[in-house]
């Protein structure tokens, strides 16, 4: 199996190879992993980030404009509905309607029930009003969403009607409120002063005071609750309304004063008193209205909102932050990723003499990287030492026969020796020498070239040794060494018949050479599934175990001497694998010291 892996391409340990990084990558471990979760975590994160911001920023810029649109719905509808407290009608309200409109920014229109125009801040464009009004202007019904401060009943307190003072009424009741504020000075901030939509002045007592007649101290301030003459006769009249509708629900009669709170009579006797009071302010008051809110456009619904310059800044400080971040992250990831390929790069770059070598410092592709370049860097030292020593042996194997040619030569010029058979036969032999190691060099060239020309054709395998037993049998006895070949049925077959007798022929002659006297050399063939298996095997010295996984090496021989006597050119094994791989086969050895060697060739069938 070692001389098995020895015999293998470069090629084919590439593919090896790249097929053991794939599988042993696993895919935590993957740099294609790696960079698709750091690319989808930075990614989601950034726009987890943008998106929580934009959501935030968005919701508060919503809410601010949402709280300046209530906001100015709410002055509108407040002021209309102040405007219709205190006039019987809406004659003149245009004026209002333009002030609110420049103020608010937004397009106003009144209409009756019916949904005929009252008044209209602007023109109308052809625009039709929305099917839906935005609120009915009434100060007897408002809307408690817009003015929560005006009590249970919905009355609003500026519709006064019949109850406005009179200016000398009013004067009045402002000097005996001075006085009792004056009584009540000696503890500041107890009481204040305030004056109703009517007129009518009132005192409002802080916190800390629990009632009025704790605090009163002599000062009077029951006298403030007395009814001025404006005063008594809608009084008068409401008491009357309110007591004819208790009596219509056999209900007790009750009295109120100009507070307008019933003490006793529950629920029923307060719908009466909303009622009659309705009743009686309705003359006084404008009729209800329909109110259309739009924008300048004519459109129902609200403007759009633009983000403020703070919120934009926000937007854009934290947007900015998160591509900092963003790079910062990508930074430092591709640097931990690129310094070991900028070391790859570094080390190709060194001269080839320092055969530099990458640490292997991660378990991805980059690390299988590195280890292949390691490889690499070995595989390379070892084709440099092959290459100088193939130059040595080339030059060693071709110095000794032109040394021999030249020195005979030179012999002969200068009268030393004589130019007779014997020395020609000598010369003509180193010169075949010569051109066999010549012609063993270029096949090998060749071969390493991808030229190496093959021309299969079919043939028997029992004529194929036959043909080169009967070509060594000569050699074979001189050597008294005994050939023989045995061959199980009769295999065929596709290959070169010149090459194949010359892969046969050299492990035969190498078989021979090997071989002392009186041992054999036998040839054997037998067929299995898919393949032809021919063995030369051999009862020589044997090959050590340590020499087996250089026996097909350019120019190596088991003697050290290096004699071409005993070893040949060290050529024949290397062709003979060349060849039988241009075959599409396989060759090895097995060896066994003192006892022999056995050459075993596997070709197709």
């Amino acid at each position: 199996m070692r001389a098995e892996a020895e015999l293998g391409t470069a090629g084919d340990n590439g593919t090896k190879y790249r097929a053991r990084v794939r599988a042993k990558v696993p895919p935590h471990r993957s740099l294609l992993v790696r960079l698709l979760a750091t690319s989808v975590m930075i990614a989601v994160c950034s726009v987890a980030a943008t998106a929580w911001l934009a959501a935030r920023t968005t919701s508060s810029a919503i809410q601010q404009e949402q709280g300046q649109l209530l906001s100015s719905d709410t002055e509108i509808y407040d002021t209309l509905v102040g405007y219709a407290a205190v006039h019987p009608d809406w004659n003149g309200v245009a004026p209002t309607l333009r002030r609110l409109a420049e103020r608010t920014g937004r397009r106003i229109t009144l209409t009756t029930q019916s949904r005929r125009t009252i008044a209209a801040s602007a023109a109308r464009t052809g625009s039709a009003l929305p099917a839906r009004a935005s609120a009915v202007v009434d100060p007897l019904h408002t809307d408690p969403a817009l003015l929560p401060d005006v009590g249970a009943n919905r009355i609003d307190p500026r519709a006064v009607g019949p109850y406005k003072l009179t200016a000398a009424e009013r004067e009045t009741l402002r000097g005996l409120a001075d006085k009792l504020l004056a009584c009540l000075g000696d503890r500041k901030g107890v009481a204040s002063l305030l004056v109703g939509p009517s007129g009518r002045p009132s005192i409002k007592l802080a916190d800390s005071a629990l009632d009025g007649v704790a605090w009163d101290r002599g000062c009077g301030l029951a006298a403030l609750g007395f009814t001025v003459p404006t005063e008594r006769k809608p009084l008068s009249q409401l008491n009357a309304m309110v007591n004819d509708c208790l009596r219509s629900q056999r209900l007790e009669p009750v009295k109120f004063g100009i507070d307008f709170v019933i003490g006793y009579g529950g629920p029923p006797a307060q719908t009466c008193l909303d009622t009659a009071r309705r009743d009686q302010l309705t003359p006084y008051v404008a009729p209800a209205a329909l109110l259309f809110v739009a924008t300048p456009t004519g459109s129902p619904t609200a403007p759009a909102f633009h983000f403020t310059s703070a919120n934009t800044g926000r937007i854009a400080g934290v947007a900015g932050l998160v591509l900092l971040i963003t790079v910062a992250v990508t930074v430092v990831v591709g640097t931990r990723l690129v310094r070991p390929l900028r070391a790859l790069a570094d080390a190709a770059r060194r001269p080839v003499e320092e055969h530099q070598r990458v640490p292997v410092t991660t378990n991805d592709e980059i690390g299988y990287l590195a280890a292949a370049f390691n490889d690499l860097t070995e595989r390379r030292e070892r084709m440099e030492g092959q290459r100088k020593a193939m130059v040595s042996d080339v030059a060693h194997e071709l110095r000794t026969p032109l040394s021999t040619i030249r020195s005979w030569l030179e012999a002969v010029q200068d009268g030393i020796a004589t130019s007779d058979q014997a020395l020609v036969d000598s010369l003509l032999e180193e010169a075949l020498l010569l051109q066999h190691i010549v012609d063993d060099l270029q096949d090998l060239a060749e071969a390493d070239a991808g030229q190496l020309r093959i021309h299969p054709e079919p043939l028997f395998v029992r004529d194929l040794l036959d043909h080169v037993a009967t070509a060594h049998l000569g050699r074979a006895e001189t050597a008294g060494v005994t050939l023989t070949t045995r061959t199980d049925g009769d295999p065929e077959l596709s290959g070169d018949p010149v090459r194949l007798r010359q892969v046969i022929g050299n492990l035969v002659s190498n078989a021979i050479r090997h071989t002392p006297p009186g041992g054999t050399v036998t040839l054997r063939a037998h067929r299995t599934a898919d393949h032809v298996t021919i063995e030369v095997a051999d009862t020589g010295t044997g090959i050590p175990a340590e020499d087996l996984p250089r026996v097909f090496d350019r120019f190596w021989r088991a003697e050290k001497s290096r004699s071409r006597r005993t070893g040949g050119s060290g050529l024949g094994l290397a062709i003979v694998r060349r060849l039988t791989e241009a075959h599409g086969g396989t060759v090895t050895v097995t060896s066994t010291v003192g006892a022999g060697t056995v050459f075993t060739v596997r070709l197709p069938a």
